[in-house]
């Protein structure tokens, strides 16, 4: 099953320094049929301007991945974390009994990114963050593990969730797969370009829901730069 999820049916709320695309319910934008999808609880498509951002607020017992599409996000935290991520790469905060963060975009032009928050394995652990560059000429073509919960995947920035974060850059008319298996929640947005998920046709920024396959072929209709969250 793949259920193709239009950019246009999103919900979201346009604040003027951020535009906020919700794949799922979240904040004032309720939708009783999209709560999640498996340990999946939120996948924000948020544009920000620049020389503004999130002041410091809050997180507790969530996995929150961090993807920047474009520009750069500036993060401080209430454990002394300060780091940059630019486009193409990856940051994870484990927010575990509590903690307090502030995400500004200090850049000149527009950032753009996907929050993606996952819930975890336990409850009541301690905190934590952590950055990553991924340069996207390792993942040419295929797939590569930029976030996961399990042990094997060394090189991923760890979370602590039955689930994987996975991202792959196709070129016009490559192809890539990924063993889903059909006991598994995924979640695929295309960042940018047009793909194919088993023949399914999705836009930049659609989503896709997909349980029950247990092999995706993701196929790039045009250059295409794709996100998809395994989860339990």
């Amino acid at each position: 099953m793949i259920e193709r999820r239009p950019f246009e049916s999103l919900g979201g709320a346009n604040h003027g320094w951020l535009d906020a695309k919700h794949h799922f319910s979240f904040a004032d934008y309720a939708d009783a049929q999209r709560m999640g999808w498996g340990a999946l609880r939120v996948w924000n498509d948020d544009t920000i301007a620049p020389h503004t951002g999130f002041p410091p607020h809050p997180h507790r017992d969530m996995e929150i991945i961090t993807y920047v599409r474009e520009g750069a996000i500036t993060h401080q935290d209430s454990l002394g974390n300060k780091g940059r991520t630019e486009a193409g790469d990856v940051q994870v905060m484990s927010a575990g009994t509590g903690i307090r963060h502030a995400e500004y975009n200090l850049e000149p032009g527009t950032t753009r990114i996907f929050q993606i928050w996952i819930l975890p394995r336990e409850q009541g652990l301690g905190p934590s963050w952590g950055a990553k560059p991924f340069p996207k000429d390792d993942r040419a073509g295929q797939f590569v593990t930029l976030a996961s919960g399990f042990s094997e995947d060394v090189d991923a920035l760890p979370i602590r969730a039955d689930a994987r974060v996975v991202g792959a850059t196709l070129k016009a008319g490559q192809t890539a797969d990924y063993p889903l298996g059909e006991t598994r929640h995924g979640y695929l947005v295309p960042a940018k370009g047009q793909v194919e998920v088993n023949a399914v046709k999705l836009n930049a920024r659609d989503g896709a829901a997909v349980f029950g396959e247990k092999v995706l072929r993701i196929k790039a209709l045009e250059d295409a730069e794709v996100i998809l969250v395994d989860a339990a």
